[in-house]
């Protein structure tokens, strides 16, 4: 069979079967047209949060957390070092575990983020998924809930730097209090670093400043021994006092160390006291939403040409098969398996 008989028999097998092909390309349009009906919305927030500043701190730096722990001014908006920084805090494990094992009071009846989107998956869940069993401990369950939260989170920085944070679910009641979740936990996080930072710096500041204290009471001690060693001469009784003009320049440095000690003490105090929230929220994640619900239409269309598509494919599969077939013969014994042979000669 050469390539033209090949298409010939496919052309004559489907315009045959023409009618049994439509029939299973309407069966997929009608299926995944009720597949569409029966699909919930999905509800998509969309929050835009930024650092917040003070009047003092308007210098751009090279990076958010060199700014929010002190070591530099802190920047007007997330971006250059900071856009990968803040972006995989938004989608990190930490801050999507810390979501799924907060609460959440009211109507919901105390339950935590994770108990609520399992719940949620339970009831919407495709062919294809499975149903999640309800976890027994804390920990696992912050776990499956921060597994649920993976794909629904998005964020990006727009062109001004601001980060802009997107949760989805199909549950229009949750996107608000799920996503000032989010961006609360993200804010406490710096503020819980802010506060590290600056706790570390005072105990620093601190220990410092008893060890320089240390060192003048050494000093102080060691020149009231000087002081009272004396030399005497038996003929006028002269007293000649040892000298102390290394013991005092000594002395006067570490003070000064100790001086700058103390004002390096008031300013970590200072900022220990001055922990604020880092983060503010611009757009807040309230309706109206973002509403995707797949077209019921554009599915059976979809579903037709593929119901289609595959009836004749089933179809033709076994003259494929015999083509395929017959040119591996030919490619390993040649052509001449399937030429006539001459008929034997018979000797009269």
């Amino acid at each position: 069979m050469n390539t033209t008989e090949l298409l010939r028999e496919i052309l004559t097998k489907i315009f045959r079967k023409k009618m049994l092909i439509i029939l299973l390309g309407i069966v997929c349009a009608v299926l995944l047209y009720i597949d569409a009906k029966i699909t919930k919305p999905t509800y998509t927030s969309k929050a835009t949060v930024f650092p917040l500043t003070n009047a003092t701190d308007n210098a751009l730096s090279s990076g958010t957390l060199s700014g929010l722990l002190g070591i530099t001014d802190a920047p007007k908006s997330f971006s250059g070092d900071a856009s990968i920084n803040i972006i995989e805090l938004a989608l990190s494990r930490n801050i999507r575990e810390a979501v799924a094992s907060a609460k959440i009071l009211g109507e919901w009846g105390n339950k935590t983020v994770a108990e609520l989107l399992i719940e949620e998956h339970n009831k919407t869940f495709s062919f294809f998924d499975k149903k999640i069993e309800l976890p027994n401990d804390s920990v696992s369950l912050a776990v499956e809930g921060s597994k649920l939260l993976f794909p629904i989170i998005s964020a990006r920085l727009n062109r001004n730097g601001v980060l802009e944070l997107n949760f989805t679910t199909t549950n229009e009641k949750l996107v608000t209090p799920v996503s000032e979740l989010i961006i609360s936990k993200i804010s406490q996080f710096y503020i819980d670093l802010r506060i590290e930072k600056a706790t570390v710096d005072y105990n620093f500041t601190l220990k410092k400043i008893d060890s320089l204290q240390k060192v003048m009471d050494s000093l102080d001690s060691k020149a009231i021994q000087m002081q009272g060693s004396t030399l005497f001469t038996p003929a006028d009784k002269l007293v000649y006092s040892i000298p102390k003009e290394n013991l005092g320049d000594e002395k006067l440095r570490v003070s000064h160390e100790r001086d700058i000690s103390i004002n390096n003490r008031e300013e970590a105090l200072w900022r220990l006291q001055k922990i604020t929230p880092i983060v503010a929220t611009l757009d807040k994640p309230t309706p109206p939403f973002d509403v995707t619900k797949p077209s019921g239409v554009i599915y059976a269309i979809v579903g037709f040409i593929l119901g289609t598509i595959l009836a004749m494919l089933v179809l033709i599969s076994g003259l494929i098969y015999r083509y395929v077939k017959g040119e591996i013969y030919k490619s390993i014994f040649g052509d001449h398996i399937n030429s006539p042979q001459p008929a034997p000669v018979v000797n009269s």
